[in-house]
């Protein structure tokens, strides 16, 4: 007779931020996303401006074991550890999906990695530098829309990287 086992899921965050600038000593984080998957429940947070600190993001990731990115390693997790002081990579496992990507011929950025696997968005034709205009929109001219726009494309960000993952199984 076989007995059958409930492995309790795991749970995997899949977290991307948006900033002023490149570096973080002269930049700010202007959003953290983070996509949290526990089984068959899916979660999505987004830290904003004056919202974002380290017991937010601590909270937010509350029960998560994986933290999953793109380029996480070289950006995302020292910035964060930089200008929050909180290192994820010695609180949760990490997985830059970037390195993944390397290991199966696939480069540069998530945008043109997307591309070459048919992951579809709906943000075209906004990148990094264009998140920062949308961000100084925002805050210079109280511009609603442009907010908005730039949470869809972190949001669309964040959730195509479990995309991702799951492409390259």
């Amino acid at each position: 007779m076989k007995k059958e086992t409930n492995m309790p899921s795991v749970c995997e965050a899949y977290l991307d931020i948006e900033t002023t600038g490149l570096s973080p000593s002269g930049s700010e984080i202007t959003i953290i996303g983070i996509h949290i998957c526990k089984g068959d429940e899916e979660t999505f947070v987004q830290l904003v401006g004056r919202d974002i600190d380290a017991d937010s993001l601590l909270e937010a990731l509350n029960g998560v074991q994986v933290i999953h990115t793109y380029n996480g390693h070289r950006f995302d997790l020292p910035f964060i550890h930089h200008k929050l002081g909180v290192d994820l990579e010695e609180i949760f496992s990490h997985r830059d999906l970037m390195y993944d990507c390397w290991k199966n011929n696939l480069r540069g950025g998530l945008k043109s990695v997307e591309r070459q696997l048919d992951i579809g968005r709906e943000s075209v034709g906004i990148d990094g530098l264009e998140a920062v205009r949308l961000w100084w929109r925002y805050v210079e001219t109280f511009d609603l829309d442009a907010l908005n726009v730039l949470l869809k494309y972190n949001k669309e960000d964040v959730q195509n990287l479990k995309v991702l993952k799951e492409k390259l199984k």
